[in-house]
């Protein structure tokens, strides 16, 4: 089973997510904060302390903390560097896709507003999860 962070503040985003995760057959735990502090503050703040994460996926538009000031939260820390991150947004700024991706995202990926392609997004983690998935975009 699989622990999961999911920044999300959007509930139909959330569910989304989920539902892509179990369409694929993903054995999972999934917490979610609604805002970026929130994020950051389930973080183990020191190596082996606390809750870590297998995965972690952020939007960008957070509330409190933005996407890029919880990537670099966790690219700061040691004991998180290795845990991927997934940049998941409807941001189709190429700026914003440039930061996460200097700041250290494994992949950045646009939210899509077709359900296939959303379901397929259970694919997507399954892949970074299995460590086959780590392609910038």
């Amino acid at each position: 089973m699989s622990d999961i962070l999911l920044a999300e503040d959007n509930p139909g985003d959330v569910l989304l997510f989920r539902e892509a995760l179990n369409h694929q057959g993903l054995r999972f735990n999934l917490v979610v904060a609604a805002d970026g502090q929130k994020a950051i503050d389930l973080l183990p703040d020191e190596a082996g302390g606390g809750w870590r994460p297998d995965l972690i996926v952020l939007d960008v538009n957070l509330p409190k903390a933005n996407g890029d000031v919880v990537l670099r939260h966790i690219r700061r820390q040691p004991w998180l560097n290795s845990v991927p991150v997934i940049i998941l947004t409807s941001s189709s700024s190429p700026a914003d896709r440039a930061a996460a991706m200097e700041l250290g995202a494994t992949l950045y990926l646009q939210k899509s507003s077709d359900l296939n392609e959303l379901l397929d997004f259970g694919k997507v983690v399954e892949a970074v999860l299995s460590g086959t998935g780590t392609a910038g975009t």
